[in-house]
């Protein structure tokens, strides 16, 4: 696994931090793990794969859709650095 240069550097993880090791764990099929490490995981690929469908098949209000999923994960993965700066 790439190491955090930002936790390396500076002493704190970044917003991005366990994003890896909770893909391996995915692909693993350790599912509770990987929401455990990265709990924005599943939103990000709910994401990734509502903008892959959307270049083949265009969904109605997908536009709110796309910015409601961002907002969302920004969301997410916001509460989650807060949490581990604060445990």
């Amino acid at each position: 696994m790439l190491p955090c240069l930002n936790k390396k550097l500076l002493g704190f993880e970044c917003l991005g931090c366990g994003i890896q090791r909770a893909t391996a764990l995915f692909f693993r099929g350790e599912f509770f793990a990987a929401f455990k490490m990265y709990p924005a995981l599943y939103t990000l690929l709910l994401l990734a794969g509502f903008l892959i469908i959307n270049m083949f098949i265009k969904i109605k209000y997908s536009e709110k859709i796309k910015i409601l999923l961002v907002v969302l994960n920004i969301a997410i993965i916001l509460g989650n650095f807060i949490i581990k700066q604060f445990n």
